[in-house]
């Protein structure tokens, strides 16, 4: 559409050009001139494009006569303020003396009725003026040398491509379409508002700082509706925020505007950006509340947000809570005034008295509904775009200030020609401060910096809607410090004080993570419990992390708590009952012990060799003793000692019953007639090979020791939920080498024990030890695997329970039946007896 009327305007200019040299060489407008609602001459002119009137009337069309002049009605108050404050801020400048001292601004004030047709005529008499002629040549120069207009981005689309050929500057107060910002496309067009980009961007952040996750959306179907929707969507995905619907529609379009309606009905999402220009909510709010959809959080932008004419006896029910960013308000003294009274009295005089011509009586004929304003000035104290405009009208003085090289002493030069591009070009230095503290410059797009004020409708006690603000946000401040929200300022929808809550899914509490569903938006997600060893400490957490090595995760999977640390310990049921019986053991081992002692002159003690049998009964103590070794916390010391003193004690319990093996068999060899063997196995010889033995496993123990000893270790492998302190066998050839030694001095005695069994002694120890070795043997056998496969401080327990069983099976085994013997058979503790001879 704005293509083919710009293509309009060509055709009729050329037309005008080729009317003009064929009629006599003078420049003549071609059909009736365009005048404007409110006029003024001036040295310099500004131009002015307002929706006052929204509606129009077209004539009909019969093409046999000429059409007459398209009627426009229903006045638009705050398009209307919009024109009385660019007049207030020119007749203001006249005054000053500091700024254009000599020089005076005119102003032409066209109505457009809020249709881009009407538009364009406005447009088109900014340019050509309102006279039928205009002298002997053709300039091209133009009535203005800025525009100001329009409060809509497709209305001001239209007016900066029209006047960009003729490079006449547009400054709008109102149109904050991100796609103005292209300066290839609009060269001449600046504007008092900040671009949809931020406003966009900020929406996002404001959805996402209240948690709303799940939100529809609703635009006009325009230029201004279409392309801040595009950003919000853009920034929302960036923000995490899911949109369930976005529906657009145009004021022109009630069967889309009906399918919207449904469409927000039939939604789960109960927060809803509008990002619709004032005429598109004003339909829908009208729907709304015809079909009594109530209680949703209406997320709003700068055009409707602060809109008194949304405010209707009903409207508080549907929109009641809304957020939204809303332009600063005008706080510039003296303009109250001048609305309210002095516009009255001196630019749209309507008196009897003052009618002077014909154009002002048929002015103020055609426009008796303005008149009835006359006295409202209930809408003055929330005016907003106002200031805008008064910034993009002084802004235009500073141009013209600079290019007439004005001073205050001597006046501007009015000699000089100022040209529309002239101004655009000092439109892009001016950087000043109006009297209500406000800095005015433009940035490299030719917008203004975006600040916004965050407004909430809220009912007073007396019943009328007030626009609170609760916060703001300044695009100019450092990230971090732009948005600032007072929440518990916020009525939400339904005067609650409680936030609204809009979800696709409910949060995912800390323990567990967002597992997505399957083609539904990132929002829609079930949540899962975290893995064993794996936690998520904040709400809805993306996935689960991993607990350092020596931690775990707690029951609920929000934290990582330190491992339990396992080991055999004395006070626990395990540690108890393995205390008991080596204490237990040591216990009958010093009973034997004595039992012996007071009996060592007797015939049994002295014929099994009482000086082996007490060294054995003190290796057997120190074998019981060996296993309090194995319970505790593992240390150094602990884990080199309990393995050395294992092998090292039962090396030497070995030794002594391989001693007195070949004792007996010795013994019963010295008994056959010239045998001498018994003087080769002494006393002394029987020392030395009980010496020799142990010597042997000592050694094995040094060298384990020396080259990879044991050494406490954290096995974190065997267990996740626990960390099992072990004694790592730091050689396990040492530790096999050692175990093997002693495997081997025990199959030796068997052997041996075994051969000397069936021997004539009516008391044959031989056989009580072949007994010991057979149990000590099919102990450690069987402790191999069980050693291997037991997990945790059960290794511990079967290692201790190996030592104990085969130190008790030798204990029962060779003493046993001798103790029998001296405490309940005395009679049998003979010398007689024990050479078979009773």
């Amino acid at each position: 559409m704005p293509q083919v009327i710009t293509g309009l305007v060509f055709i009729r200019l050329l037309l005008a050009f080729g009317a003009a040299e064929e009629g006599a060489g003078f420049c003549q407008i071609r059909g009736s001139p365009e005048f404007p609602l409110l006029s003024k001459e001036g040295d310099v002119m500004i131009g002015g494009a307002f929706s006052i009137h929204s509606k129009i009337t077209q004539p009909p069309l019969s093409f046999t006569e000429k059409p007459t002049r398209i009627t426009c009605s229903s006045v638009n108050l705050r398009e209307f303020r919009f024109a009385q404050t660019m007049i207030f801020a020119i007749e203001e400048i006249n005054r000053i003396a500091f700024l254009l001292p000599n020089v005076s601004m005119g102003y032409r004030i066209y109505d457009n009725c809020g249709s881009t047709l009407t538009s364009m005529r406005a447009v088109m008499a900014l340019m050509n003026g309102d006279e039928w002629s205009v002298g002997q040549s053709c300039s091209g120069q133009s009535a203005v040398h800025a525009i100001i207009g329009e409060s809509e981005s497709s209305s001001t689309i239209v007016l900066a491509r029209t006047t960009g050929p003729f490079k006449i500057p547009v400054i709008s107060h109102s149109a904050t379409c991100e796609c103005l910002s292209n300066k290839k496309e609009y060269p001449f067009f600046f504007r008092t508002i900040a671009s949809d980009l931020y406003q966009s961007q900020a929406l996002a952040q404001l959805v996402k700082h209240f948690g709303w996750t799940w939100v529809g959306a609703v635009n006009s179907d325009s230029d201004y509706g279409n392309n801040g929707m595009a950003i919000f969507l853009a920034a929302a995905q960036e923000e995490g925020v899911c949109v369930e619907y976005t529906e657009k529609f145009h004021r022109a379009e009630p069967e889309k505007l009906m399918k919207v309606v449904e469409v927000i009905k039939k939604s789960t999402a109960r927060v809803i950006v509008g990002f619709l220009a004032h005429v598109e909510m004003n339909n829908l709010l009208n729907q709304l509340s015809l079909h009594n959809i109530t209680g949703l959080q209406f997320i709003g932008v700068e055009a409707w947000i602060t809109a008194d004419s949304l405010v209707t006896p009903t409207s508080f029910s549907v929109l009641g809570g809304s957020l939204g960013f809303a332009v600063q308000k005008a706080n510039i003294s003296g303009m109250n005034d001048f609305l309210t009274k002095d516009f009255w009295e001196t630019e749209f005089a309507c008196k009897e008295t003052n009618r002077d011509t014909m154009t002002e009586t048929a002015r103020c004929r055609e426009n008796q509904d303005l008149i009835k304003l006359k006295d409202y000035d209930d809408d003055v104290q929330e005016l907003r775009y106002s200031s805008n405009i008064y910034k993009a009208i002084y802004a235009v003085a500073h141009s013209l200030h600079s290019i007439l090289k004005c001073s205050t002493s001597q006046g501007c030069d009015k000699i000089i020609n100022v040209t529309p591009w002239q101004v655009v070009e000092a439109l892009k230095q001016v950087n000043f401060t109006i009297k209500n503290g406000d800095e005015v410059w433009f940035d490299s797009t030719g917008a203004a910096v975006a600040r916004y004020e965050v407004v909430n409708w809220q009912r007073e006690s007396d019943g009328s809607v007030q626009f609170k603000p609760v916060g703001y946000y300044d695009a100019s401040l450092p990230p971090g410090q732009k948005f600032v929200l007072n929440t518990e300022a916020i009525m939400w929808p339904g005067g609650k004080k409680e936030l609204p809550v809009s979800m696709c899914s409910e949060s995912c509490r800390p323990g567990t993570h967002k597992v997505l569903q399957k083609g539904r938006p990132v929002c829609c997600y079930d949540c899962i419990p975290c893995a064993e060893g794996e936690i998520s400490n904040s709400t809805d957490s993306n996935d689960c992390k991993k607990c350092p090595e020596e931690y775990w995760s707690n029951q609920n999977r929000d934290a990582c708590i330190l491992k339990n640390v396992e080991f055999l310990y004395f006070t626990e049921a395990m540690g108890i009952i393995l205390v008991f019986f080596t204490l237990f053991g040591v216990l009958l081992t010093l009973i034997v012990a004595t039992l012996f002692l007071i009996n060592k002159d007797t015939p049994l003690v002295r014929a099994n060799n009482s000086e082996l049998s007490f060294l054995l009964l003190f290796s057997l103590t120190l074998c019981f003793l060996c296993s309090l070794t194995f319970i505790g916390q593992p240390s150094d010391w602990s884990c080199m000692l309990r393995h050395t003193a294992f092998g090292i004690t039962f090396v030497l319990c070995i030794s002594c019953i391989l001693g007195k093996t070949i004792v007996v068999l010795m013994a019963f060899k010295a008994t056959l007639p010239g045998s001498n063997v018994m003087k080769w196995f002494g006393p002394a010889q029987q020392r030395l090979s009980v010496l020799t033995f142990t010597l042997i496993q000592v050694l094995i123990c040094i060298l384990w020791l020396t080259i990879n000893p044991p050494f406490p270790f954290k096995n974190m492998k065997l267990y996740n939920e626990k960390i099992i302190l072990e004694c790592s066998l730091g050689s396990p050839v040492g530790f096999w080498a050692v175990l093997g030694y002693i495997g081997l001095l025990a199959v030796l005695c068997f052997v041996l024990a075994f051969l000397a069994r069936k021997l004539p002694d009516n008391f044959n120890e031989a056989k009580f030890i072949t007994f010991s070795m057979l149990i000590f043997c099919a102990v450690w056998i069987t402790f191999i695997p069980a050693y291997v496969s037991s997990p945790g401080k059960f290794t511990v327990a079967v290692e201790i329970f190996a030592i104990l069983a085969s130190s008790y099976g030798i204990l029962f085994c060779i003493f046993a039946p001798k103790c029998f013997i001296i405490v309940f058979k005395p009679e049998l503790n003979t010398k007689k007896h024990l050479m078979g001879k009773t």
